[in-house]
């Protein structure tokens, strides 16, 4: 933690500086910076709670992941959202009952799979995968399911090592794949999936490890889930393809088009492919090397046109994306705001709006 917070600084921070009878307040900043409590929390004489409802890091000893800083961070932003916003609920005499039943381990995937599906499936499949996934959250907000997205920008100091959480009773937070929209989808899916078994993780949800055996027991279920969930009906086309390789050009286009109809990465389902062993593991790595090929050039691609464009003058607006809102978090503020229980400044913060676009939000 010195170390941490003495970060450009000529003078290191010292444990005698913060065990001293005052500790400065360009200290205190400092520490904040890592926590991000605000001022008011390291001066509040009340002892820190340390009862499981608090925090994930007290219900659980052990997560999938191996959590670096950067996610400890947003786990404890969205730990203190979610419970800032049961008390909001509570004086807002609003419930969150769940409508969906907690299923085991013991429940085939597949089967949950496809009565959860036609409970939170968008009525309309969109090929635009954004406007998919913001489908996806408003139908899961419709079952008082409430999703999260953080967004990291490339210049971040303290990036997060996950993809996505589950946190009881009804929040799942997801890391905003902006370039990769397939992953977060399935990331989602993934997460409802523990909300189904009723069991919290924090971890890097991983495409290429659908259904492999080296998963633990949840992990396994989870993946199958998402899987079942998002290819629906392809299931059988899939299952009943013959043998993959380059013979029959690795059903490439086949599959791209299941794909794209699905929502489920290309990658995706050649691993699903190679588990029900379609495709031996050297094809498949034949294929996983090509399609990282053809996603690296890509990315090149759009390198080099931002800088012709940037050496030709041509200035287009970047801006950092927005996290997709739950309505049911909207719905939540709108009502509390409504009621008095909390001020537009309030509303504003925990939307992260401007005062003057307060409009469009009652």
């Amino acid at each position: 933690m010195l170390e941490k917070i003495s970060e450009g600084l000529k003078n290191p921070i010292t444990k005698d500086d913060l065990y001293s009878s005052e500790i400065k307040i360009s200290h205190l900043k400092k520490i904040d910076k890592v926590f991000n409590k605000g001022l008011e929390y390291y001066i509040n004489p009340r002892p820190i709670s340390e009862n499981k409802d608090a925090s994930i890091f007290f219900r659980k000893d052990k997560f999938n992941s191996d959590l670096n800083i950067g996610a400890k961070k947003i786990v404890n932003q969205f730990e203190d959202l979610k419970n800032s916003l049961t008390a909001i609920s509570k004086l807002s005499d609003i419930q969150f009952e769940r409508k969906i039943p907690i299923f085991s381990i013991k429940d085939s995937p597949r089967k949950v799979a496809q009565e959860i599906r036609d409970l939170l499936y968008p009525n309309e499949f969109s090929p635009i995968l954004r406007d998919f996934l913001k489908e996806l959250i408003s139908k899961f907000a419709e079952n008082n399911i409430m999703v999260f997205e953080f967004v990291e920008t490339w210049n971040k100091k303290d990036t997060a090592n996950i993809n996505g959480f589950y946190l009881n009773p009804n929040v799942i937070v997801l890391k905003r794949q902006q370039k990769s929209f397939r992953r977060e989808i399935f990331t989602l899916i993934h997460e409802l999936g523990h909300y189904l078994l009723n069991e919290e993780e924090i971890e890097e949800v991983d495409v290429k490890s659908i259904s492999q055996k080296d998963l633990s027991k949840i992990e396994n279920w989870c993946n199958e889930f998402s899987y079942f969930f998002l290819v629906g009906n392809y299931a059988n086309t899939i299952e009943g393809l013959n043998k993959v390789d380059s013979s029959n050009d690795y059903h490439f286009d086949f599959i791209q088009r299941i794909s794209k109809e699905t929502n489920l990465s290309t990658l995706a389902l050649y691993t699903r492919l190679l588990y029900s062993k379609k495709i031996s593991y050297k094809d498949y790595n034949n294929v996983k090397n090509e399609l990282e090929e053809l996603y690296r050039k890509k990315i090149e691609e759009e390198n080099k046109k931002k800088e012709l464009d940037k050496i030709s003058g041509i200035k287009k607006g970047g801006s950092v994306p927005k996290p997709i809102n739950s309505p049911l978090f909207v719905n939540t503020l709108q009502t509390a705001l409504y009621g008095g229980v909390i001020n537009e400044y309030d509303f504003c913060k925990k939307l992260n709006i401007k005062p003057e676009k307060i409009d469009k939000y009652i």
